[in-house]
């Protein structure tokens, strides 16, 4: 995630968007939306403009109204990346393995819970802290949407079926970054994996839309739309 593009269009953050709530979890304030009662729950793991973009809890509640109990945590801790600081000294105090050691302690909240079954998605920076989630027995589906930081060797150790929705103009992770991530997927047969590059679409596009740009609105529901099927397809109640 080093160059412009994985900052391109900030969201105005607003801690009112959404038609969810916040509340602690696993020791983090967490947007969440549907219903509490679901035993199937989806982790989303943002962008480095964290969890109170508009977009991003559009997204949790539209994942939340096909059932699921969705929750967005601040992995940022109250400190999403500004403009007005380099992105190399901001992420110094914002590692994604960090993100990943945080992200277990959700989960095993959720579980806490009583919940069965847990999916997780991964925007930019958040990405690379659902790769490894999917490295572990911690989820049952992962999916990663314009992914930074995610490496080649990574998808050797994917145990979780895992999907990847790319763009076409991404200079992070290019198509032919994808390309290979899907060769070394497909070598193991034994991860489902579901691999989509979108034409013409720059990095950030799923959560980081103009929602005035028809075309660009139309792109960003395409990929929600794979994304919610992957999550429907492998993301079930397990009865023990």
């Amino acid at each position: 995630m080093s160059g412009p593009e994985s900052c391109e269009n900030p969201p105005a953050l607003s801690s009112r968007s959404g038609h969810g709530s916040v509340l602690e979890l696993g020791g983090f304030n967490t947007y969440v939306s549907g219903p509490p009662t679901s035993k199937r729950a989806i982790l989303f793991a943002s962008d480095v403009y964290g969890y109170e973009a508009p977009n991003l809890r559009k997204l949790a509640d539209k994942v939340a109204a096909a059932g699921y109990y969705v929750v967005v945590p601040d992995f940022l801790c109250g400190d999403p990346y500004t403009t007005d600081k380099p992105l190399s000294i901001w992420i110094q105090s914002h590692g994604t393995e960090k993100g990943f050691e945080d992200a277990k302690q959700v989960v095993a909240a959720l579980k806490d819970r009583g919940i069965s079954a847990i999916g997780a998605a991964g925007f930019c920076w958040g990405a690379k802290v659902v790769t490894e989630l999917a490295k572990s027995d911690n989820i049952q589906a992962a999916v990663l949407l314009h992914p930074s930081f995610v490496k080649v060797d990574d998808m050797k150790e994917v145990k979780a079926p895992i999907a990847i929705l790319a763009a076409e103009i991404d200079n992070i992770s290019p198509p032919e970054i994808i390309k290979q991530f899907e060769e070394i997927l497909s070598s193991k047969p034994e991860v489902d994996k579901f691999v989509k590059i979108f034409p013409s679409a720059k990095h950030g596009w799923t959560v980081r839309y103009n929602v005035e740009d028809k075309a660009a609105v139309q792109q960003a529901e395409e990929a929600h739309q794979d994304m919610l099927d992957w999550l429907t397809k492998h993301v079930k109640e397990w009865f023990k």
